[in-house]
């Protein structure tokens, strides 16, 4: 079994399809992204919402067999290392913490930045592009590779490429690569009052 297949999700109400067909693998397959199709997914992010239309977001992004993707590959935790050197682009999320009308702090600019980034995602998977968002990266070492202002922190790094197969996997992402998606259950999330 392919492990789009597996990672079917089961959901309770019907979803919208490229939300089902989203998630996160870490196998990914040789065939490189145009930078046409590249450009088009962070347009999906370009048109996310944000608090006074403010769009407190920036992207830097490399792809493979680049200069630029082995330095934002260094900058990944050696938990993604392994898998994500054979993603077609590797890209770091920066948000801007603060408005650019008046200098005070944006308190909704991660979660506007958030919104972004699912909006890339969706627009991916509608191409069979598939995105990996990652958590595990040094920032100080992102900060200084990119030259950030004060201000502009790198929230999350990610990686986009087609499916692959699992069984290029190392453990344990082979494993993980084939385990069933799985979620609370929406009474633990949701709330009517």
């Amino acid at each position: 079994m392919k492990s789009i297949d597996i990672k079917k999700p089961d959901t309770h109400f019907e979803l919208n399809p490229l939300i089902a067909k989203r998630w996160s693998p870490r196998a990914f397959s040789q065939k490189m992204i145009e930078v046409s199709q590249v450009e088009e997914i962070f347009e999906a992010a370009r048109w996310a919402p944000s608090a006074n239309n403010e769009q407190p977001w920036q992207y830097v992004y490399a792809r493979k067999g680049t200069d630029g993707f082995n330095e934002l590959l260094d900058c990944l935790s050696g938990g993604n290392q392994p898998w994500a050197r054979s993603a077609a682009v590797l890209f770091v999320a920066l948000s801007r913490d603060f408005f650019l009308r008046n200098g005070k702090k944006n308190q909704w600019a991660h979660h506007d930045l958030g919104l972004a980034n699912a909006q890339l995602l969706i627009q991916a998977a509608s191409r069979d592009i598939y995105g990996h968002l990652m958590a595990g990266f040094d920032h100080e070492k992102v900060v200084q590779l990119l030259e950030l202002a004060d201000g502009i922190r790198p929230v999350c790094m990610g990686a986009l490429g087609y499916l692959g197969d699992p069984a290029s996997l190392e453990e344990p992402y082979k494993t993980r690569e084939l385990t069933e998606r799985t979620r609370r259950p929406l009474g633990e999330i949701l709330t009517e009052r």
